[in-house]
């Protein structure tokens, strides 16, 4: 079988750690704080269906936009998305509506994240598209698309933002556009607004009016963009900020008015001790007074959960918090594996009718290295912790998902890391 997978992507997750020195005085520049992870993918699909014809400035160097953007320029007939969720979905509407014949396998872990409401919906505007082994699961394989069948869908809003960035990013290709109808609450609603400014950079003609994407017949026209920082990266140094005693980090080529749903962290952390001050193209992070209790919605940012839990656990900040349903379904479950780590330190993450509560816990108790359970997110939600206690953290190549450079960004604030493999 034809199988494209580089190996500089497919490194097996080694027995290893790292161990941070506590420090709680931090200063100095995340110099190697990555491009949008989420902008950098949704461009490269763009920039595909343009005729891959555009100038794209400052690329993300994450392992799942280095992966996206092979598997696009791949003439390999299988293809290994990885743990990568938004490359599955975004390339399996790109094959099946531009009508290559692919299948599209990932980990264990990826097989069981669901993909079913996107095939069903291309199926409903005419591509073929078989399960390869469970129905409603990767891998698929995509067989071909002859014509359109139709030109308006439906589809659940709370679902993943992704299913839904997937069908409007393809949708000016197909001969009558498209019409997308959401269904009840929409989630994570900055992504699809990303999605569609990135769209109207790229010339499409699209409108977005309270639950319906209308979406015209129209080629892309090729375009120069500069991808700005990734806020969702960003978010740890606040983190950082707001355990530390003392701390004065500064972050490089972030935007103020920014396209990400995670800008939000600016508020969230104005909560939770940091201020931010942008200034000459930087963004410095500075100590202010915290609040003792956080409530906050995660629907719109659900990758900040794992930055800002593990804080409020640790900084003593008690939380009542909603919109963390879609957890469940990411690299990990990472409601039960927030839930694993946090008792590490005596605090708890309970659900209730309607949301979570936090205990928060005490520092003090940590004596067992942070699993990171295949996620990025965990080991770097977690690495706070640093500024108050020595922790070990387990498998930390897994920040090559989406930050490369992060350890050495640590080692850069003034912690030092030391790193043992087996």
């Amino acid at each position: 079988m034809n199988y494209f997978s580089p190996s500089y992507l497919t490194t097996p997750i080694l027995n290893s750690s790292v161990t941070l020195k506590s420090n709680p005085k931090i200063s100095g520049t995340a110099g190697q704080l990555p491009s949008s992870k989420s902008i950098s993918n949704r461009t490269l699909i763009i920039n595909a269906l343009a005729g891959s014809r555009s100038t794209v400035r400052n690329l993300s160097s994450a392992r799942d936009t280095q992966l996206m953007q092979s598997l696009l320029t791949s003439s390999s007939a299988t293809i290994d998305v990885m743990d990568a969720g938004t490359t599955m979905r975004f390339l399996t509407a790109y094959f099946a509506l531009t009508n290559q014949r692919k299948v599209i396998t990932g980990t264990d872990r990826m097989k069981q994240r669901p993909i079913g409401l996107l095939v069903d919906a291309l199926r409903k505007i005419g591509a073929d598209i078989a399960y390869r082994e469970q129905a409603g699961f990767p891998p698929i394989e995509t067989l071909g698309f002859n014509s359109q069948k139709a030109d308006t869908i439906e589809i659940a809003g709370n679902v993943s933002s992704q299913y839904i960035s997937a069908l409007m990013m393809v949708a000016p290709i197909l001969t009558n556009g498209l019409t997308i109808k959401l269904t009840g609450e929409i989630g994570s609603m900055p992504y699809i607004t990303m999605t569609e400014a990135l769209m109207k950079e790229f010339g499409a003609k699209i409108s977005f009016e309270k639950n319906q994407i209308k979406v015209l017949p129209g080629k892309y026209n090729p375009t120069t963009i500069t991808v700005e920082a990734d806020w969702s990266a960003a978010s740890y140094w606040y983190a950082f900020t707001a355990l530390a005693e003392e701390a004065n980090i500064l972050l490089p080529n972030v935007s103020e008015k920014s396209l990400q749903g995670d800008r939000i962290i600016v508020d969230v952390m104005e909560k939770l001790g940091v201020h931010s001050v942008f200034k000459n193209g930087m963004l410095g992070l500075t100590k202010k007074d915290s609040a003792t209790h956080l409530e906050w919605n995660f629907k719109d940012c659900p990758d900040l959960a794992q930055t800002v839990l593990p804080l409020c656990a640790a900084k003593g900040i008690s939380g009542k918090f909603t919109g963390l349903e879609s957890l469940r379904i990411k690299e990990t479950d990472r409601i039960a594996a927030l839930k694993n780590e946090l008792t590490k330190i005596g605090a708890m993450l309970i659900e209730e009718v309607g949301g979570w509560r936090l205990k928060p816990g005490n520092i003090s108790l940590l004596k067992e290295p942070i699993e990171t359970y295949h996620d990025h997110r965990m080991a770097m939600g977690f690495a706070p912790w640093a500024t108050l206690t020595d922790i070990t953290i387990l498998s930390p190549e897994v920040v090559n998902k989406s930050y490369p450079g992060f350890w050495e960004d640590v080692k850069a604030v003034g912690i030092d890391v030391s790193e043992v493999k087996s």
